[in-house]
Protein backbone atom coordinates (compact mmCIF):
# COMPACT_ATOMS: atom_id res chain seq x y z
CA UNK A 1 0.00 0.00 0.00
CA UNK A 2 1.28 3.45 -0.89
CA UNK A 3 0.73 5.52 2.27
CA UNK A 4 0.69 8.83 0.38
CA UNK A 5 -2.14 7.73 -1.93
CA UNK A 6 -3.92 5.12 0.16
CA UNK A 7 -4.17 2.56 -2.64
CA UNK A 8 -2.34 -0.60 -3.66
CA UNK A 9 0.21 -0.30 -6.50
CA UNK A 10 -0.12 -3.07 -9.10
CA UNK A 11 2.93 -5.26 -9.62
CA UNK A 12 5.08 -4.20 -12.57
CA UNK A 13 7.53 -5.94 -14.85
CA UNK A 14 10.06 -4.61 -17.32
CA UNK A 15 9.72 -5.88 -20.88
CA UNK A 16 12.88 -5.72 -22.98
CA UNK A 17 12.96 -6.63 -26.67
CA UNK A 18 15.39 -6.46 -29.56
CA UNK A 19 14.30 -5.17 -32.96
CA UNK A 20 15.73 -3.77 -36.20
CA UNK A 21 15.42 0.03 -36.38
CA UNK A 22 12.87 -0.04 -39.20
CA UNK A 23 10.44 -1.99 -36.98
CA UNK A 24 10.95 0.11 -33.83
CA UNK A 25 7.83 2.25 -34.16
CA UNK A 26 5.56 -0.65 -35.16
CA UNK A 27 6.58 -2.65 -32.08
CA UNK A 28 6.36 0.37 -29.77
CA UNK A 29 2.92 1.28 -31.11
CA UNK A 30 1.71 -2.31 -30.62
CA UNK A 31 2.85 -2.65 -27.00
CA UNK A 32 1.57 0.82 -26.12
CA UNK A 33 -1.85 0.07 -27.64
CA UNK A 34 -1.97 -3.11 -25.50
CA UNK A 35 -1.38 -1.07 -22.32
CA UNK A 36 2.39 -1.16 -21.87
CA UNK A 37 4.61 1.83 -21.20
CA UNK A 38 2.45 3.55 -18.57
CA UNK A 39 4.23 5.17 -15.63
CA UNK A 40 1.95 7.16 -13.33
CA UNK A 41 0.26 9.82 -15.44
CA UNK A 42 2.64 9.28 -18.38
CA UNK A 43 2.02 7.02 -21.39
CA UNK A 44 4.24 5.68 -24.21
CA UNK A 45 7.25 5.59 -21.89
CA UNK A 46 10.22 3.68 -23.29
CA UNK A 47 13.98 3.66 -23.52
CA UNK A 48 16.11 2.25 -26.32
CA UNK A 49 19.72 1.99 -27.40
CA UNK A 50 21.64 0.48 -30.34
CA UNK A 51 23.58 -2.78 -30.39
CA UNK A 52 24.30 -5.81 -32.54
CA UNK A 53 22.26 -8.99 -32.53
CA UNK A 54 23.66 -12.29 -33.80
CA UNK A 55 21.94 -15.51 -34.84
CA UNK A 56 22.40 -18.63 -36.91
CA UNK A 57 19.18 -20.05 -38.31
CA UNK A 58 18.80 -23.76 -38.90
CA UNK A 59 17.90 -25.35 -42.24
CA UNK A 60 14.13 -25.00 -41.62
CA UNK A 61 14.20 -21.31 -40.63
CA UNK A 62 13.12 -18.32 -42.72
CA UNK A 63 14.95 -15.33 -41.21
CA UNK A 64 13.56 -11.86 -41.89
CA UNK A 65 17.18 -10.71 -42.33
CA UNK A 66 19.97 -12.81 -43.81
CA UNK A 67 19.73 -16.48 -44.66
CA UNK A 68 19.42 -19.86 -42.94
CA UNK A 69 22.72 -21.64 -42.28
CA UNK A 70 24.80 -18.48 -42.06
CA UNK A 71 25.63 -16.55 -38.87
CA UNK A 72 24.24 -13.04 -39.15
CA UNK A 73 25.28 -9.85 -37.35
CA UNK A 74 22.40 -7.36 -37.40
CA UNK A 75 22.16 -3.80 -36.09
CA UNK A 76 19.27 -3.82 -33.60
CA UNK A 77 17.75 -1.68 -30.89
CA UNK A 78 17.19 -2.83 -27.30
CA UNK A 79 13.86 -1.39 -26.16
CA UNK A 80 12.61 -1.28 -22.55
CA UNK A 81 9.18 -0.50 -21.12
CA UNK A 82 7.32 -1.05 -17.87
CA UNK A 83 4.17 -3.19 -17.94
CA UNK A 84 1.56 -3.87 -15.26
CA UNK A 85 1.71 -7.56 -14.40
CA UNK A 86 -1.92 -8.19 -15.42
CA UNK A 87 -1.21 -6.84 -18.94
CA UNK A 88 1.90 -8.93 -19.67
CA UNK A 89 0.00 -11.50 -21.78
CA UNK A 90 -1.70 -9.00 -24.11
CA UNK A 91 1.43 -6.83 -24.37
CA UNK A 92 3.70 -9.76 -25.27
CA UNK A 93 1.11 -11.00 -27.77
CA UNK A 94 1.02 -7.55 -29.38
CA UNK A 95 4.83 -7.49 -29.53
CA UNK A 96 4.96 -10.90 -31.21
CA UNK A 97 2.33 -9.84 -33.78
CA UNK A 98 4.12 -6.59 -34.68
CA UNK A 99 7.68 -7.95 -34.68
CA UNK A 100 9.21 -8.92 -38.04
CA UNK A 101 11.24 -11.89 -36.71
CA UNK A 102 10.01 -15.52 -36.62
CA UNK A 103 11.24 -15.74 -33.01
CA UNK A 104 11.46 -12.28 -31.43
CA UNK A 105 13.94 -12.08 -28.57
CA UNK A 106 12.48 -10.54 -25.42
CA UNK A 107 12.94 -10.66 -21.64
CA UNK A 108 10.59 -10.03 -18.72
CA UNK A 109 12.04 -8.84 -15.40
CA UNK A 110 10.04 -8.47 -12.18
CA UNK A 111 10.39 -5.01 -10.65
CA UNK A 112 10.64 -5.04 -6.87
CA UNK A 113 8.90 -2.20 -5.07
CA UNK A 114 7.43 -0.76 -8.27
Amino acid sequence: MNPSEGKVNPAKVKLVWFVPADALEATRDAVFEAGGGVMGEYERCSWYTAGTGTFLGGADTHPAIGEAGREEHVPELRVEIVVSEELVGPVVSALRSAHPYEEPAFDLYPLLGA
